[in-house]
């Protein structure tokens, strides 16, 4: 028999709840409790193995540190057009919005951190474009680009890397929130603020994740 079409929206609502995130407590997201359950459930329902972890369903340390930032300091985004990268669940996004930016457009490769990000900004009464796709080495009609957590893997911080660069040089901002990643290429980077984020120890090694924001260097 044919599996249905899996709606990613009821599948969002489904396993998870409305919660704030702890470093960022004035926005609600819908959130998961267990990443390891989540994370099977999610290929049992598709009927796939090997699917990206359900990173929409949690929120990061670095993406709470950028979502922090942009939050108190609003005129980093307040009128600009701004582009959140590898959104997850779009805190980052939202943060943005709420901030008073132009437009923005939460961008993720993952259909269902699309539904998540759509159904976080109606939670939190904020407008944004919502993109499922791989921006990675494109031109962006962009003023600002974040990205919160990023660096996590080799291949990725790889092939971001020298594209941040690439913006940069265009011209257009990019800041990036991370908890100290593996991959973090610190050295292009300058840092802009500090934060002790609280986490789940069902993602990180830890309860608190010391977590700064970045600005690239071209």
């Amino acid at each position: 028999m044919t599996r249905p079409p899996l709606d990613p929206e009821r599948f969002v609502l489904a396993n998870t709840a409305p919660l704030a995130p702890p470093h960022v407590p004035e926005l609600r997201l819908h959130l998961a409790d267990e990443a390891h359950e989540l994370w099977l459930k999610t290929e049992a329902e598709l009927g796939e193995i090997g699917l990206p972890p359900p990173f929409w369903a949690f929120a990061w340390a670095g993406g709470q540190a950028l979502a922090r930032y942009v939050l108190d300091h609003p005129e980093t985004v307040r009128g600009r057009r701004v582009v959140d990268f590898a959104s997850g669940s779009g805190l980052v996004a939202i943060a943005a919005a709420r901030a008073g930016a132009a437009a923005v457009t939460a961008v993720d490769v993952d259909r269902f951190s699309g539904a998540a990000a759509r159904l976080n900004a109606a939670l939190n009464a904020v407008s944004i474009d919502v993109l499922v796709a791989d921006l990675v080495g494109r031109t962006l009609d962009v003023e600002v680009l974040l990205a919160g957590d990023v660096f996590f893997d080799r291949t990725m911080a790889e092939a971001v890397a020298p594209w941040f660069t690439d913006l940069t040089q265009a011209g257009i901002e990019v800041l990036v929130g991370d908890p100290g990643r593996a991959y973090l290429p610190a050295e292009q980077m300058t840092c802009l603020a500090s934060y002790a984020v609280p986490v789940t120890r069902a993602l990180e090694d830890a309860e608190v994740k010391r977590s700064r924001v970045w600005r690239w260097r071209d």
